[in-house]
């Protein structure tokens, strides 16, 4: 419940007093005493809840007792999927561990291999890395994980949602079954269940909020407007000149030309970038720092930046294209209104997007926000809208259950945790013990886991959007293939 009764280094406290954090969030304050008790952890929490350090500050301990030479490979492994988040928690890492003299090195692609190869040969504690290219380095024989003694999987959900199951699992192979294995991830469907009772053993399931449910930060004001592709651009003008200068602003598009496209229209009058896949590793990152110091306070993306990506002060969140399901709207709406802050999100909805308007209402009803009368009137032709599973309903309040840690979810699994001043004798060595219990440590469904024309100049951002390429956002948004039926849901 505070840092002091953690037992954590005098270095790592110091660390954690100068980033201004009070006491432990939820997640935290659950995940740090199985973790130090060396046990495996399925850790269910939505995005921005700290689950960065409520993995990381454990795997300083290991790496400290364990004492591993570090140019025989890491003794902590971080996997991430995408290059963002896993810049981001490598930043966190540096942070904490600096004063700890831990040192850490990030693997991912779209940059070249030369600098991280040097990393690791000069030795590295952990290593965060995208699943492609970690395994890249792995068949270039230029890292050993026979030292991997804590494997962290962030985001699982989403590195399965893109694909990377496989890579996953060739990985582990290289890691030794004597291992502790922690698993964040923000959503709790067949598919992580399935891969979690496959690689963790005996695990303790923390559930921050209902698993059941997807539910959205009620810290976050939504505004859902029912329009046309016609109208998104002056209504998108109007809510940036309501905004204070320099307020930052995320607008999201379904594809990269409209990113493109919407950037350079935006960047004359207020100052935009944009973010997606095809961007080289290095306009990314130049692009990430000048939208985080303020200097270019619009940016606009695609999902790349749905999850992970961490600012602070986002003021706004706009979705120019709805999502191709509500739960990529929620992690992109996730965006603001983080560490206790406040946010506002307009999202567009047009009649394209009419299948999800069921379970976009119950994301809203969910999160005790207005539904207008003409989404309401959307969902009677929605077509496909609310047919999965019913994961979406109110939550008490913004982590679940009765609003204590540790609190019961249905069908989750009851554990309590009690602070035991008595040395565990575990591989975490001086690290206090803490006593976890676990009963019906299942989870329901998992058998065994326990272009632009003319200079524009002097027109308003939608004149100049729509003059002479009026349907150009039609076009761009009608060449992506329509994403199959039930596809987002679980």
């Amino acid at each position: 419940m505070s840092f002091q009764s953690t037992g954590f280094p005098s270095e790592i406290l110091r660390e954690v007093q100068q980033a201004g954090f009070k006491a432990p969030s939820p997640i935290q304050a659950q995940s740090w005493p199985i973790a130090l008790k060396g046990s495996d952890i399925v850790a269910v929490a939505k995005t921005g809840s700290g689950k960065t350090l409520g993995y990381l500050l454990p795997g300083f301990i290991l790496v400290k007792n364990l004492r591993h030479n570090s140019r025989d490979g890491p003794t902590v492994l971080v996997l991430s999927p995408t290059r963002e988040l896993a810049t981001q928690i490598q930043d966190e890492a540096i942070k904490f561990g600096r004063s700890s003299r831990i040192s850490s090195t990030c693997l991912y692609g779209g940059a070249p291999k030369g600098p991280q190869l040097r990393d690791l040969e000069r030795g590295a504690d952990i290593v965060v890395a995208t699943p492609g290219r970690l395994n890249d380095i792995l068949e270039m024989g230029k890292v050993s994980l026979r030292q991997v003694a804590y494997l962290v999987l962030d985001e699982a959900d989403r590195m399965l949602d893109m694909g990377f199951e496989p890579q996953i699992r060739k990985i582990v192979k290289q890691v030794q079954p004597k291992r502790q294995t922690l698993m964040f991830t923000a959503t709790w469907p067949r598919e992580v269940r399935k891969i979690a009772s496959d690689l963790l053993t005996n695990p303790v399931q923390v559930n921050i909020g209902n698993t059941d449910e997807l539910v959205a930060n009620k810290s976050i004001t939504q505004h859902v407007e029912v329009t046309t592709s016609f109208e998104k651009g002056r209504r998108l003008d109007q809510i940036l000149r309501q905004q204070e200068p320099g307020s930052k602003v995320i607008i999201f598009c379904s594809t990269k030309r409209m990113c493109d496209q919407l950037s350079r229209n935006l960047s004359r009058q207020y100052g935009a970038s944009a973010i997606h896949g095809d961007k080289s590793q290095a306009e990314r990152d130049s692009v990430l720092s000048e939208f985080r110091t303020g200097r270019c306070p619009i940016l606009v993306a695609t999902d790349v930046a749905a999850r992970g990506l961490d600012v602070k002060d986002i003021r706004v969140v706009v979705n120019y294209d709805f999502p191709t399901g509500v739960e990529d709207y929620v992690h992109r709406i996730g965006r603001t209104g983080r560490a206790g802050a406040t946010g506002i999100a307009y999202t567009f909805f047009c009649d394209q997007d009419s299948k999800y308007a069921s379970d976009l209402v119950k994301i809203l009803e969910g999160a005790n926000q207005n539904v207008s009368p003409e989404l309401r009137a959307m969902v009677g032709r929605g077509g496909y809208g609310g047919r999965g599973p019913r994961r979406w309903a109110s939550s008490n309040d913004s982590y679940g259950g009765q609003g204590a840690y540790g609190s019961q979810t249905r069908d989750g699994p009851s554990f309590q945790s009690s602070y035991n001043n008595s040395s565990s004798g575990n591989q975490y060595g001086g690290a206090p013990s803490f006593h976890s219990s676990s009963s019906n440590n299942q989870t329901s469904g998992a058998a065994s886991l326990p272009a632009s024309g003319g200079s524009g100049e002097g027109l308003s951002f939608h004149d100049r959007f729509y003059s002479g390429n009026s349907r150009g956002g039609d076009r761009a948004r009608s060449r992506s293939p329509p994403k199959a039926v039930g596809v987002s849901n679980w």
